[in-house]
């Protein structure tokens, strides 16, 4: 059971919206590197990366390609 990543962030509010809708969905995931911009402005961002088992990961893009919008 691998972990893959689905998708990068570069505000971590997003990641937690992603990483919401995939659970909604039945998906797992974890939200990496969401600690890491704590000093923003400072020039450099690292992305928070969503990530998913290996098995999950089509279904996961299938989540994430849905529309959503009202």
């Amino acid at each position: 059971m691998a972990l893959v990543e689905l998708a990068r962030y570069m505000h971590v509010a997003e990641a937690n919206i992603v990483k919401g809708r995939l659970e909604a969905g039945g998906i797992m995931s974890v939200v990496f590197d969401s600690g890491v911009n704590i000093a923003e402005g400072i020039g450099i961002a690292f992305p928070a990366r969503v990530m998913v088992l290996d098995e999950d990961a089509d279904e996961a893009r299938a989540i994430l390609a849905e529309d959503v919008s009202l």
